[in-house]
This record gives structure tokens, C-alpha cells and sequence, in this order.
């Protein structure tokens, strides 16, 4: 059974001490490859130098909502040519959050729309993140990308009204470890057996987001825990777990134009 963590922070400053134990567990676990995700330019050179260093990971650039006001047009002309990477498969995460606000809505937008331009310009399927936008988040997409877009909706967490939307536009769902838990997981349980099995993915957005059982030992996720994630959704979905790996395996290859992992 191999898994394909589809959305990790490896690059984390939490791993600096045992990345290479982290790294090992992975494999202990079956979790072959893991798309490592940058959040900023500091970040993004860091996931992209972790991913040249491991076989079988990738990594994506971009600069996420948080991190809107600090971008400019110079960051993107970085992240463009650190895009040139052969590892560097997708770019994200973007979007819009605004439930913390760490960046205006305005700069948000503004780079949100750049971004986007910019990954579509390179071919590089997106990884998008929103939380609590009110509706802004789908508004942007629907407007800039009316026949369908590459890319995954990471940390799925909104209604099916808006589920259903994402897979019109041709979206894939990413699904967390947010699905174990019994209480904060209950409504997520209830829309993953709608979601078309050719548009799922599985991640751990580790350090983020432990599962269960895991959490109730450690607080810190990492990818090796990204099996948990795998067992619940079968679990759900009543499938088979093997058989669910494959088709997990297939589609995050597909989505990020893995090619050599296709087979």
C-alpha cells in the first residue's frame, strides 16, 4: 500500500531537530511521497531544497493568505524561477482567510489574483486555501476560471453547496485529520461519501492538524500519521482501505503531474 501525503509543511521550523527521524517514519508507514508546501519565500526556497534532497517528494511555491501583505511582484519573479525546479509541481497554498486577518482583505485579493495568474501562466495546478470568506473565495474562482481548473481545495472544511461547487470547477478535496475527530469531524464524516472518488486526496497539513489516535499522544502531526487520515475515509466511505490507497495514489499523481509515480 503506498501513500502520497498531498499536503505537508516539512519545511517547518518544528522538524528541524529530527527531520530525518520524521522522514523515516514515513517510510516505516508506507507514505512513499509528500508534496511539501510553502507558505511565503523563505518557505517555499526551503520546501523546494528539502524536496531536491529526498526522492519521492515534491514540493509547491506560493504565498498564502497570512502572508499577503509582505508579497510584491519582486517575490513572484523569486518564485517563478525557484518554480523552474523539476520538483516543484504545484503552486500554493493561496487564497483567502479571513478569520484571523493576519493580512487585509484587499492584499489578500491582490495577491490571490496574481498568484493565480501566475500558476495558470506556468501550468502548475493550485493548492488553495479559504477559510471563512463568506463566498468571496468561490466568487474569485468562478471568475477567474470558467472552464475548469487543475488543483485541490487543501483542509476541506466548508458545506456541500460549496463542496459541490469546487467539483464543478473541477477541483479535487483535500482531506485532513479533521476527519477522526469525533466531534470536530461529525459534519466533514457526513460529506465525504459524496465527494467522487477520483477527486479525493489525503494530507496531514503536519505540523497542523494531529489525527486521532495520534493526538491523543503527541501534539505535533507529521506526515507518517497521514495512514490515520486513509483508514477513517475508508471507514466512511465503506471501502476498502487497499483498494482506496490506489485510487488516493492515482489522483494526487494526476493532479500534481507526477508522471514517474504514475504506475
Amino acid at each position: 500500500m503506498r501513500l502520497f501525503d498531498s499536503h505537508c509543511h516539512l519545511d517547518d521550523r518544528s522538524y528541524d531537530k529530527d527531520r530525518d527521524e520524521v522522514m523515516a517514519r514515513m517510510n516505516e508507514a508506507g507514505i512513499i511521497s509528500a508534496m511539501i508546501v510553502g507558505i511565503n519565500k523563505k518557505s517555499s526556497h526551503k520546501a523546494v531544497r528539502l524536496a531536491e534532497a529526498s526522492s519521492g517528494h515534491y514540493a509547491s511555491v506560493g504565498v498564502h493568505p497570512h502572508d499577503a501583505s509582505d508579497c510584491s511582484e519582486d517575490t513572484l519573479e523569486f518564485l517563478r524561477k525557484l518554480s523552474q525546479s523539476p520538483k516543484v509541481h504545484a503552486w500554493g497554498e493561496i487564497g483567502l482567510d479571513f478569520n484571523r486577518m493576519y493580512s487585509p482583505q484587499k492584499d489578500q485579493e491582490k495577491w490571490f489574483v496574481r498568484q493565480m495568474e501566475m500558476a495558470d501562466e506556468l501550468k502548475l495546478p493550485m493548492i488553495f486555501h479559504e477559510r471563512d470568506s463568506k463566498g468571496r473565495f468561490l466568487e474569485m474562482l468562478k471568475a477567474h476560471f470558467k472552464n475548469g481548473i487543475k488543483g485541490v481545495v487543501h483542509c476541506f472544511s466548508g458545506n456541500k453547496a460549496e463542496m459541490e461547487q469546487y467539483l464543478e470547477l473541477g477541483l479535487c478535496i483535500g482531506i485532513t485529520g479533521i476527519l477522526t475527530i469525533q466531534k470536530r469531524g461529525a459534519a466533514l464524516r457526513k460529506l465525504v461519501p459524496f465527494i467522487p472518488e477520483d477527486r479525493l486526496l489525503i494530507e496531514t497539513d503536519a505540523p497542523y492538524l494531529t489525527p486521532a489516535p495520534q493526538k491523543n499522544r503527541v501534539r505535533r502531526n507529521e506526515p507518517a500519521f497521514v495512514k490515520s487520515v486513509l483508514l477513517k475515509l475508508a471507514e466512511v466511505r465503506d471501502e476498502d482501505a487497499e483498494n482506496l490507497a490506489a485510487i488516493l495514489w492515482k489522483n494526487t499523481c494526476r493532479v500534481f503531474n507526477i508522471r514517474e509515480h504514475l504506475s
